[in-house]
């Protein structure tokens, strides 16, 4: 897998994996939130490409105090084979070169499956509430 920043040719191949990954949740836009992350942090929009086709893919981003991974995903067919570790890495890195101290994520509470990778991979629960408020309804 190769790892590289985001194009605008990847977009429906992203939305595809984003949905077969079980990523887009109804209050979501996929197409929207795409649209508003290459505004901010561009080069922090990751996908992986083998044989062409789009099998993982991660929005990062960092305010200055701290970083954050959203839609981490790889397709159902490839998991299992350090992958989503490679995503990890690579947002990690660059994130470590803008002097990021932290990064963060949020995982809803029934995908069991990403906690536990996430935990295998360092991550441990800060035992904080995730509180969101909707300011642009999609």
């Amino acid at each position: 897998m190769i790892i590289q920043q985001y194009k605008p040719e990847y977009e429906s191949a992203v939305i595809e994996l984003w949905r077969k990954c079980n990523l887009v949740r109804p209050q979501n836009d996929p197409k929207k939130d795409i649209k508003r992350k290459l505004k901010v942090n561009p080069e922090l929009f990751l996908v992986g490409v083998e044989g062409g086709k789009v099998i993982a893919a991660a929005m990062g981003g960092y305010e200055g105090h701290r970083g954050w991974v959203n839609y981490l995903g790889v397709d159902p067919e490839y998991r299992h084979r350090g992958l989503g570790r490679k995503m990890m890495e690579a947002l990690e890195e660059k994130l470590l070169e803008m002097g990021c101290p932290k990064l963060n994520l949020q995982v809803y509470a029934d995908n069991t499956g990403a906690v536990k990778f996430y935990e295998r991979i360092g991550y441990k629960n800060d035992g904080v509430v995730s509180l969101g408020k909707r300011l642009i309804p999609d």
